[in-house]
């Protein structure tokens, strides 16, 4: 094994209450229902996809022009709460991890399907500290599709079967077995039965790259 792929939401830093935030907003505005166990839906799903999942309790149809605006008015939203973050954001044990897994000799990207990954990793102050970034903003396929992880491997120049996937979520551990990686459930995907691995606390990635 020679490189670690990890999802940025949920495994690097957490903007799940961020998304919360925006999304709320946007549904409050239209008038649509909406909590914190339909944004728990929405994890690892690409935008506009999570954009349909809220407007199943909306008392109307939207065309397709008013779902692109709704889904840039939640994104704005989102986009002026991400400048919120700081270094102090990143979840406990991933900076040590980190750099553990660089002295160690692994190569190291972020596969996310967020297209504000390269914001995110700015804020937090991992702007070019990966070696690699596959994002939103390069991808046509989301999670569950492996199409954000394979693209991944091939900035590192590696196989798949010779990285790790670290994910947060069922779907991107789906997306990870489906492109042939050794997956690390993390989070909300600890137990996942089809990961190969599943871990409590950040820091066992280094007891499993040995």
């Amino acid at each position: 094994m020679k490189g670690f792929i990890f999802d940025l939401d949920g495994v690097i830093v957490s903007t799940d209450g961020l998304h919360y935030l925006a999304w709320k907003q946007m549904a409050d505005k239209e008038g649509i229902y909406f909590d914190e166990e339909i944004n728990n839906r929405l994890r690892g799903v690409s935008r506009m996809a999570s954009l349909e999942i809220v407007l199943e309790r909306a008392s109307r149809q939207y065309a397709e022009e008013e779902k692109v605006a709704l889904a840039t008015y939640k994104n704005d939203v989102y986009r002026e709460l991400l400048k919120n973050l700081t270094p102090k954001d990143i979840l406990p044990g991933v900076t040590e991890v980190l750099e553990g897994l660089r002295a160690r000799g692994y190569k190291l990207a972020i596969g996310s399907s967020s297209k504000n990954t390269p914001a995110i990793l700015k804020y937090i102050g991992l702007e070019g500290f990966f070696d690699a970034v596959s994002d939103g903003n390069n991808i046509t396929h989301s999670k569950p599709d492996p199409e954000v992880f394979i693209k991944a491997a091939a900035f590192l120049d590696l196989p798949c079967e010779q990285c790790y996937v670290v994910e947060d979520a069922k779907a991107g551990v789906d997306a990870g077995k489906a492109g042939g990686f050794i997956t690390i459930a993390v989070g909300d995907a600890c137990g996942y039965e089809k990961s190969d691995y599943s871990i409590r606390h950040f820091e066992e990635i280094l007891t499993i790259a040995k």
